[in-house]
């Protein structure tokens, strides 16, 4: 990657639980599965279902790591250049405030966004802060690849991390 800086696509959980949350609230796109899927195809449905469009290239699997609620997830990371206004997201049924009877309909994520490591670093769940570290040396990258975004005009490789748990 010749002078460009690693990027990294981070999704914002939707709901109201979520809406005033940032800082750490991030994540990479995931979901479930059961041991009747594969994996790779759970993590390529879970982007599909979250970002609303499929990813292909090259795919750079990434260690497991295990969150503080004790789900292991399941990372793969690849070049890529979606626009974040163009994310579409499933919804589900939430019934908010809890325990009232009302049930709406909210987006699983209600925002994209492509962040320099820096910056993806304070806002990603702090678990899977993790997954980038290893993207970082599975690229081999320099520190001058993964500074905050440089002033206009210089080009940025950005990576989609997708995963599954």
């Amino acid at each position: 990657m010749t002078d460009g800086i690693l990027e990294v696509l981070l999704v914002h959980p939707g709901g109201p639980l979520w809406a005033n949350k940032d800082a750490g609230a991030w994540s990479i796109t995931k979901g479930e599965f059961d041991e009747t899927e594969d994996p790779f195809e759970a993590a390529l449905r879970e982007y599909r279902e979250e970002v609303g469009q499929a990813i292909n290239g090259k795919m750079i699997q990434l260690s497991p790591i295990k969150q503080k609620s004790g789900k292991v997830v399941y990372a793969w990371a690849a070049e890529g250049n979606i626009d974040p206004k163009s994310i579409k997201s499933n919804t589900f049924e939430l019934e908010w405030p809890p325990r009232s009877g009302k049930k709406q309909r909210v987006p699983e994520i209600d925002k994209g966004e492509w962040f320099s490591v820096p910056t993806a670093k304070t806002k990603i769940n702090k678990y899977q802060s993790a997954l980038i570290d290893e993207l970082i040396t599975r690229l081999n990258l320099s520190p001058s690849q993964i500074r905050d975004k440089p002033n206009k005009g210089s080009v940025a490789q950005q990576q989609d991390t997708f995963s599954k748990h």
